[in-house]
């Protein structure tokens, strides 16, 4: 069973803001909700410029489709 409880992580503790669905020991995974928003490299224009090429038969029909024409 999964199941999401709010809560907040403050000097070394979690607190749950609601009763936990469960009675036993179970296992937990604990996200962090950060707001930190993450650092993104710039986009470059031009930067693949020379490194990509489109051959000269590139809109040419395919041989593998010549049938359905």
């Amino acid at each position: 069973m999964l199941a999401t409880v709010k809560g907040y992580y403050e000097k070394g503790k979690i607190t749950l803001k609601e009763k936990a669905p469960v009675h036993t020991k179970t296992e937990v995974i604990v996200t962090f909700l950060t707001e930190d928003k993450p650092v993104l490299d710039k986009r470059i224009p031009g930067a693949l410029k020379g490194k990509i090429s489109i051959p000269d038969d590139f809109n040419d029909p395919l041989d593998d489709l010549k049938e359905y024409m």
